[in-house]
C-alpha cells in the first residue's frame, strides 16, 4: 500500500508580511566565508569559522544555530538573526509499497521567480545501499519522448545550494546523520550505517545544461571533511551534452551514465531530440575520450525497453556492436509508464532475450527492477507542476544553458 505522509515534514514558513531569512544549508565554502564577511568577522577568523559551520552542516546536520556548541555566543546571535538553516519546503512526501520514498520540494523563490518553483527528489532503498536521485533544473528543455519530465517546459536551473539540500533534506527525513533516528513507518531502509550511500543526477533537468552549479554541489557532497559521498558513488546522467562530457570528467571527475535508448540515429533522433545536434557518432567517440574511463569506472548505458521500438533481438545486437570498445555497463530499463504516453513497456520475456544477447557478448547487463511506481518516482515519471515561464523566458534560458 501506498503511503502519503501527513504534513508535519513542511517547513516552518514564515509569517505573511515577513521575508524568510537565507539559508546557509547547502552553501558551498567560498559561500560561507562570503557571509561570515557580511557578519563582520574577521579575515584571520573566516577559516576557522567555515570549518566549524561545514562540521555543523554537513557531519551533524543541524538546524539550529543552538546546536553549535563551539561556536561563540556571539556569532551564533548573528548568525540567527540574519540566517536559517532550512531545507526546501516538503509538499509531499510518498513512500511506495517498496519503501521508495519521493519528496516534491517547494523552493524559495528568486528575484526571476514569479511563484515557488517545485522539484521532485526520489529516495532508492535496497538492502545493502540507498541511491538518491536529485535534480538539477526545475523541469527540462529536452523533451525526450518517453519522459514524462520531458513533458514539463524548463522553468530554471537550479543553484548549487538548492541541488545540494535536496541531499541534506533527504538525510533528515530517513534519519542519516550520526544519533538520529530512522522514520517511524518502518519501511525498508538499508542495513549499514549510512542510508544514502549512492547519488544520481537522474531527477528532473539535464545536468550538464546546469554544469558549474552541479559540479559545485557534487563537491560539497564528496567533501571528506562533510557528507563524504565517493565520487565512485556519484553519477552524472546525460542525454548527451557532448561538448561538456569531457569537461564533467574533468572537473568533477565522477562516474558517468548515458541516455541512449536506441542504436541508430533515426530512432535516437525521435526519442532523444538532442541527438539531432550531437549525434551518435559523436557521442559515443566523446564516451571513448571520457578522463579515467576503463574496466574499473564504466560508463554505464541506459537503455529503455520500448515495445517494438527497440526491443528486437536486431536491436540487441547493433547495441553489443555500437559500444564495441567502451568499458560499459548496460543498464535495461522497462518503460514506466505515465499517463498519455504514446509507447508501452517490452513483454518481460522479450526484455530477457534482449538480455541474453547483451550478456552473452560480455557486457553486464542488469535489468533495472522498477521502483516506486505507485507513487509515479520511478524512472522518467518525475515532473512537477511548477509554473511555466513565458515563451521569450524560457528561450532565454534555454540559449544561456547551452553556452
Amino acid at each position: 500500500m501506498t503511503v502519503v505522509l501527513d504534513q508535519n515534514a513542511r517547513s516552518v514558513s514564515p509569517e505573511p508580511g515577513f521575508a524568510a531569512k537565507p539559508s546557509l544549508a547547502g552553501l558551498t565554502r567560498a559561500d560561507l566565508a562570503a557571509q561570515l564577511l557580511a557578519l563582520g568577522v574577521a579575515q584571520k577568523n573566516i577559516r576557522m569559522r567555515v570549518n566549524q559551520l561545514w562540521r555543523w552542516i554537513y557531519v551533524s546536520g543541524v538546524t539550529s544555530f543552538d546546536a553549535m556548541s563551539n561556536v561563540s555566543k556571539d556569532l551564533r546571535t548573528d548568525l540567527d538573526q540574519a540566517h536559517s538553516l532550512d531545507r526546501p519546503e516538503i509538499v509531499s512526501e510518498q513512500v511506495s509499497e517498496d519503501g521508495t520514498r519521493k519528496w516534491l520540494l517547494r523552493l524559495a523563490t528568486t528575484a526571476t521567480d514569479a511563484t515557488a518553483p517545485e522539484i521532485e527528489t526520489v529516495y532508492i532503498p535496497e538492502a545493502d545501499r540507498g541511491t538518491l536521485c536529485i535534480s538539477s533544473q526545475v523541469g527540462c528543455t529536452l523533451n525526450c519522448t518517453f519522459c514524462h519530465t520531458g513533458t514539463q517546459r524548463l522553468v530554471r536551473n537550479l543553484t548549487a545550494q538548492e541541488i545540494a539540500a535536496q541531499i541534506l533534506l533527504a538525510r533528515d527525513r530517513i534519519g542519516d546523520w550520526p544519533d538520529a533516528s530512522p522514520p517511524s513507518d518502518g519501511r525498508l531502509l538499508p542495513a549499514g550505517e549510512r542510508k544514502i550511500t549512492n547519488i544520481v543526477l537522474m531527477g528532473m533537468g539535464e545536468p550538464l545544461y546546469n554544469f558549474d552549479n552541479v559540479r559545485d554541489a557534487m563537491e560539497i557532497a564528496a567533501d571528506n571533511e562533510g557528507l563524504s559521498v565517493s565520487k565512485r558513488r556519484i553519477t552524472l546522467s546525460t542525454s548527451g551534452v557532448v561538448p561538456e562530457i569531457a569537461r564533467w570528467g574533468e572537473e568533477a571527475a565522477t562516474m558517468l551514465a548515458i541516455s541512449l535508448h536506441a542504436t541508430h540515429d533515426d530512432l535516437r533522433d525521435e526519442l532523444v531530440p538532442i541527438n539531432k545536434k550531437y549525434p551518435l557518432e559523436q557521442l559515443l567517440q566523446a564516451c571513448r575520450d571520457y578522463p579515467g574511463v576503463s574496466n574499473a569506472k564504466r560508463i554505464t548505458f541506459e537503455y529503455v525497453m520500448l515495445k517494438g521500438m527497440n526491443d528486437s533481438l536486431a536491436e540487441a545486437k547493433a547495441l553489443v556492436r555500437l559500444l564495441a570498445g567502451i568499458p560499459a555497463k548496460i543498464n535495461l530499463i522497462p518503460f514506466n509508464s505515465w499517463p498519455h504516453s504514446p509507447y508501452e513497456c517490452s513483454d518481460w520475456e522479450q526484455i530477457e532475450r534482449f538480455a541474453d544477447v547483451v550478456n552473452r557478448a560480455g557486457y553486464a547487463s542488469p535489468v533495472r527492477t522498477p521502483r516506486g511506481r505507485d507513487i509515479f518516482a520511478a524512472c522518467g515519471q518525475l515532473k512537477s507542476e511548477s509554473v511555466r515561464l513565458k515563451a521569450s523566458e524560457r528561450s532565454a534560458i534555454a540559449t544561456s544553458t547551452e553556452h
